[in-house]
């Protein structure tokens, strides 16, 4: 396996998981028999990533806890759940000195398989893009936010669903939250992001926007089977995701 020593990934597990109905962080639920968290970890450390950095927040003692069997694990903790780029940036002390990619993933995405991760990275890598997403598939495509391209194809900017259009909305392709990004470049644009948005909220999906309207090249890489990329919400998505994986067809 080919070790990736420039890169360093960022696990974001700092949410509650209220549509749970449990009381445990969500990437501490069990798929089954499996906490969440542990199928992310292990996809990440089978793409060669060695660096590994998880950002904590709810009940972050339990979710710290379950990481004590992976080594090279560091924890920086989100105090307050001020979206994905508010995330990211509280691993900006631990990371202020590399000089790679950070890929972010999302601890409560279980299936995402390490010949993915790969991919997103080395294309990434190749064209030296200082950003890059990973897409997929969603119909219908509610909730998400939608990829936007430009006439050439590549993406222009990711619009979350509440602050889409009605042409927007129609867009059937969609962010999976997997990340890749050019560091410390990424750490500087962060600071420039604002949360002038229906939420309130601090988005990594504003990053990519932030350099294309400066005339820089964003990657985007689409998902053949969309069900890498599901996440785990209610227990509704655990029970669907489980019957999936129990018919084999996640190894495909």
């Amino acid at each position: 396996m080919h070790r990736m020593n420039d890169v360093c990934a960022v696990v974001l597990a700092a949410g509650k998981g209220t549509r749970m109905k449990s009381e445990k962080p969500k990437v501490a639920v069990e798929l089954l028999g499996k906490p969440l968290l542990h199928y992310v970890l292990d996809s990440i450390k089978q793409a060669g990533i060695d660096k590994i950095i998880i950002v904590v927040g709810y009940k972050k003692e339990k979710v710290i806890s379950l990481c004590s069997s992976y080594e090279m694990i560091e924890f920086v903790e989100q105090k307050e759940q001020l979206g994905t780029g508010h995330a990211l940036l509280t691993a900006e002390t631990v990371l202020q000195s590399f000089q790679g990619q950070v890929l972010v993933a999302c601890g409560d995405v279980p299936l995402i398989q390490p010949k993915t991760i790969t991919a997103l990275l080395t294309e990434a890598q190749g064209h030296e893009y200082p950003a890059s997403v990973l897409s997929s598939e969603a119909i219908p495509p509610d909730g998400y936010g939608r990829i936007v391209r430009t006439s050439t194809n590549k993406i222009e900017k990711i619009v979350e669903h509440k602050d889409a259009s009605p042409q927007e909305r129609a867009i059937t392709e969609i962010n999976t939250g997997t990340y890749t990004f050019q560091s410390p470049a990424i750490f500087e644009k962060l600071h420039t992001i604002g949360n002038s948005n229906a939420q309130g909220e601090y988005y990594l999906p504003d990053i990519i926007h932030k350099y294309t309207s400066e005339g820089k090249t964003c990657g985007v890489m689409k998902l053949q089977n969309s069900w890498e990329c599901s996440g785990v919400n209610s227990q509704q998505d655990l029970q669907k995701l489980a019957q999936y994986m129990e018919e084999g067809k996640h190894i495909a």
